[in-house]
């Protein structure tokens, strides 16, 4: 439903207090003063810069106060009219109690005379003696139809429009922009290109993640060919992103949870994807989440998962989901930790937005169980240590990378995660020494830590799908750290 549906629904049923969450606060008053009109509605704004502003006159009666702004609502009333008074910016000033005080009364007045007092602000920043008082509505960015009208507002000549194909494309890179952002996006791809691509709307919408400081958007070259094994992981995700399921909601894939020691390419696997399928990336760092007020926290994480769902169809990562939210369990942040998972819990289970949301652990085991439940994820993948052949594929992605001579003699490589091989070509072309000796450098995490290891590849044995071959993993018996004795100086070519 949009904002003008919603706020003709609240002023009929005579709510007379309405909170507008928006960062286009001209395009909704533009969407404001136009219902007024069809609706016959007295309609007045106010900003601390242009004092009060009545429609129809030039009525300035309270400068830049505030309080007077809010005293002069009286004077819009009609004896049989509806009379809109709209706030700019006002969440500013709801820090003085004589303000809080004024609104209380002119809300509770307005039911006499049918005055609505109409907030715009960025963000929902109510006082207790307001809350129970006030309605929000959210002003939704521009769908799909308004980006397009958009786009061929900006462009002068049919030439510089993009053809039927990439203008999905470029209306998928200008999802959840503002109008005034995908204007600037598509100006700066027509002064660079000649014409409305998507490089350039990507670029403004990544430094828009990165000044928002929610979230960071990765848009890398690596796709899975750059990713050694996995067969059956890949191919799960590929055909659930790649099915024809837009517009049906009960269809979309919703995710998958990656349980693995690390350096078995959880993170790695999770970029490549977004470019695999063509879509972006998007990096939920729980911990610059986290607020050193009240309450915001909670809503950083909100407005987070709003970003996200307004750039669907995307990927939304989540590294080391247990990290991110230690403390699920106990109490000493006072509850942030909780209420910030319950929070994601929720949305996980209920958004209908095209999300693909993949999570990676190293220790399942300090999540709860309902966390990992069916239908929040399509699957829990286990990445277990590499098997010879995927170790061969590894070795030669990197050997290739790091430009290393194929034809030399490799370590010997038991237990080794795909970052322990990359660590040696890495270690040899840094050093410019032969692999066998990088490798004396190299200590598996299966070996340092062998119990941990040990105790993970026991959980995930019968209870997650493995993302090597089709079906459950079971555990080989080959313990961790068991490394059979070869000599470094052997072949495994």
């Amino acid at each position: 439903m949009k904002l003008t549906d919603h706020l003709a629904e609240y002023v009929r049923a005579c709510f007379t207090a309405i909170w507008i969450e928006t960062h286009e606060q001209q395009e909704a008053i533009l969407a404001i003063s136009q219902l007024c009109q069809s609706e016959g509605w007295q309609t007045a704004s106010w900003n601390i810069d242009q004092g009060l502003k009545v429609k129809g006159g030039n009525t300035d009666q309270s400068g830049g106060d505030p309080l007077a702004a809010i005293r002069a609502a009286s004077t819009l009333a009609t004896p049989d009219g509806t009379a809109l008074l709209v706030l700019e910016n006002f969440h500013r000033f709801l820090s003085s109690a004589e303000i809080v005080q004024a609104l209380t009364q002119q809300i509770l007045a307005g039911k006499q005379n049918r005055t609505i007092i109409v907030i715009l602000a960025p963000v929902v920043q109510l006082p207790v003696e307001l809350e129970k008082l006030f309605v929000v509505i959210e002003h939704e960015l521009p769908d799909r139809e308004q980006l397009t009208e958009i786009a061929r507002g900006i462009a002068t000549d049919t030439s510089e429009l993009p053809s039927q194909t990439e203008f999905e494309t470029v209306l998928d890179a200008a999802a959840g922009l503002t109008r005034l952002e995908a204007e600037n996006a598509f100006s700066l791809s027509l002064v660079r290109h000649g014409r409305i691509t998507s490089d350039a709307v990507w670029e403004l919408k990544s430094g828009q993640l990165k000044k928002s400081g929610l979230l960071e958007l990765h848009r890398g070259q690596d796709d899975f060919s750059t990713l050694g094994g996995l067969g059956s992981l890949k191919s799960f995700c590929k055909r659930a992103l790649l099915q024809p399921s837009r517009g049906n909601h009960a269809k979309r894939p919703r995710g998958v949870l990656l349980l693995s020691p690390p350096g078995c390419g959880k993170s790695q696997f999770c970029r490549a994807l977004g470019k695999e399928v063509g879509r972006p990336v998007l990096i939920v760092d729980v911990g610059q989440l986290m607020g050193s007020l009240v309450g915001q926290s909670e809503e950083r994480t909100r407005q987070a998962l709003k970003v996200i769902d307004a750039m669907a169809p995307c990927v939304a990562m989540i590294d080391e989901v247990e990290k991110a939210f230690a403390g699920v369990n106990g109490s000493g942040d006072s509850g942030v930790a909780s209420r910030m998972f319950g929070t994601f819990l929720s949305w996980l289970n209920d958004h209908t937005s095209d999300v693909f949301v993949v999570c990676t652990s190293n220790d399942i085991s300090r999540l709860p169980p309902e966390f990992g439940r069916s239908e929040r994820f399509d699957g829990i993948f286990f990445l277990d240590l590499p098997k010879h052949e995927e170790k061969a594929a590894i070795w030669d992605i990197y050997l290739e990378q790091f430009a290393i001579d194929r034809n030399q003699r490799r370590p010997d490589d038991t237990d080794w995660t795909g970052a322990e091989i990359k660590a040696c070509c890495r270690l040899s072309a840094l050093l410019d020494v032969p692999l066998i000796q990088a490798a004396q450098n190299v200590v598996p995490v299966a070996v340092t830590a062998a119990e941990s290891v040990d105790r993970l590849r026991t959980w995930a044995s019968g209870r997650c799908l493995s993302a090597q071959q089709p079906g459950i993993y079971q555990r080989s018996e080959v313990k961790p750290g068991s490394r059979r004795k070869v000599s470094r100086d052997s072949s495994l070519n």
